[in-house]
């Protein structure tokens, strides 16, 4: 039977285990709910949400800090945020919540009403400007527009408004909608909510082309994916236009906050078949280049 040699340990060398024991165990056993709750969001691509609205018309609304909490559990950097109506956009900005950036436009919408008759009320433009006058808007939307209703004399009105002021618009429109807005002010700067719904890819691709001030937001977008895969349509629109496409979850109703993980989860799930660099423009990159973020 070999003998066993036990070297001696210094009394130093005793402290020094001791202390790096509780360190050692902590290694071994399974982390914490809260520290694998951390180290799951660790993971996860950050998203800049480039269309969310917190409405306070109609009740009832999910409360702020319950909004907040989702945002963070969501790995969400920053939004676009607007409401309806604009009283949701001003609590979310003085809120200042840490580690998410507050993005506020101005909706020329104080009810639901106003969605199909905004672009003809001169009331809806006076709304606009007050709400500019507080200092910290940096675009104007989402507002619906189709077609030739985009002539109104109110729509030019707030396009040339928005030129003035270094402002972005927000446009849930149609394709003829959006080059109104564009022959109204070429120099307009658009983000297109939806980027058309169903609108054909060979489209889209047209209108970034034609437009370089128009960048394409997600929500509600159709066709992105066929089974789980990028269609092969879309995977060429993101790798030739990866400068121009944004997210957003369109929280318009409170079942879209229900599912608001899931909205989330379902663009990752996708974003991990592009490559990492786009990837990364689409998720969050883009809109932070836009309104000049860290």
């Amino acid at each position: 039977m070999p003998m066993t040699t036990r070297l001696p340990i210094s009394r130093r060398g005793r402290t020094a285990l001791l202390l790096a024991l509780p360190l050692l165990l902590a290694a071994l056993l399974p982390a914490g709910p809260a520290r694998a709750q951390e180290n799951a969001q660790e993971k996860l691509i950050p998203i800049f949400d480039a269309h969310l609205h917190y409405n306070w018309e109609p009740k009832p609304y999910y409360a702020l800090d319950e909004v907040l909490a989702l945002l963070r559990r969501n790995a969400i950097t920053g939004i676009l945020a607007t409401s309806r109506p604009n009283d949701g956009t001003r609590a979310l900005h003085e809120a200042k919540p840490d580690g998410i950036t507050v993005v506020p436009f101005i909706r020329p919408y104080r009810v639901r009403a106003d969605i199909g008759s905004w672009f003809s009320d001169p009331v809806l433009f006076d709304l606009v400007q007050a709400e500019y006058k507080r200092g910290y808007y940096r675009g104007i939307g989402e507002f619906h527009l189709t077609g030739e209703a985009a002539r109104g004399e109110t729509v030019r009105k707030v396009v040339d408004f928005a030129v003035a002021h270094d402002l972005y618009l927000h446009a849930h429109a149609d394709d003829a909608a959006l080059e109104i807005l564009y022959a109204h002010n070429p120099k307009a700067r658009i983000i297109w909510a939806h980027t058309g719904f169903g609108l054909p890819p060979a489209r889209v691709a047209e209108l970034l082309t034609r437009y370089p001030n128009l960048w394409a937001e997600l929500s509600y977008r159709g066709g992105i994916t066929s089974g789980g895969q990028l269609t092969p349509d879309w995977r060429a629109l993101f790798t030739r236009f990866p400068d121009r496409f944004l997210l957003g979850s369109d929280t318009w109703v409170n079942e879209r906050w229900a599912s608001y993980s899931e909205t989330m989860a379902g663009y990752r799930a996708w974003l991990a078949q592009l490559p990492p660099e786009v990837a990364a423009k689409i998720a969050h990159r883009n809109a932070e280049g836009l309104f000049a973020l860290k």
